[in-house]
């Protein structure tokens, strides 16, 4: 039996169609470097000395924010940050398009808010990016996945390990891949 030849040509890909990186070059590679010491490092700088770096990049950061070793932020000049938000250690937030993060969000160790991804219907897959949005008081457990386009509502805890691939109502509960509504997290009386 023939296996049939694939359609995929990545070779072609173009990297301009599909996303706007949203600053130069040398601002770019400036951030990299930037990135590579205070960030990536597993030295714990100051989360105040980060949050300076991250609103000289363009960033967006309220106050109160706790910021652990090893995270990785793709283009800061894109990302909100509200108050009192922790970002666990080795979270990762490829932000291609804006990433709104609200007040008092707990995002946990690696823990990854992706923005990015291709369009796998075209034979050179390119972009197909999205916002991502997580409203205030939620919470994104350890390990979790949140693909772009997606938003968290107020509230809503993401349980460690989930996969979420569409938008996650108010104050629920959700785990599984992909996330399922588990119950309530504040119940009313």
């Amino acid at each position: 039996m023939k296996n049939p030849e694939s359609r995929v040509n990545l070779h072609d890909f173009d990297p301009k169609i599909g996303m706007t990186r949203g600053a130069s070059k040398t601002k770019e590679i400036c951030w990299y470097l930037v990135k590579m010491v205070f960030f990536l490092s597993a030295f714990p700088f100051p989360s105040a000395l980060k949050a300076r770096l991250l609103r000289l990049f363009g960033a967006k950061v309220d106050r109160y924010l706790v910021i652990k070793p090893r995270v990785n932020i793709h283009f800061p000049w894109k990302l909100s940050i509200g108050e009192a938000v922790w970002l666990g250690e080795e979270v990762c937030i490829l932000n291609f398009e804006p990433i709104n993060i609200g007040n008092n969000v707990c995002i946990s160790q690696r823990a990854f808010i992706c923005g990015g991804n291709h369009n796998y219907k075209i034979s050179t897959m390119e972009y197909k990016n999205g916002p991502v949005v997580l409203k205030d008081g939620c919470w994104i457990g350890a390990g979790c996945f949140i693909g772009p386009g997606i938003t968290i509502g107020i509230d809503t805890v993401v349980c460690a390990g989930a996969v979420v691939s569409h938008n996650l109502d108010d104050n629920g509960i959700y785990k599984g891949n992909p996330a399922e509504f588990v119950k309530t997290r504040w119940n009313e009386k």
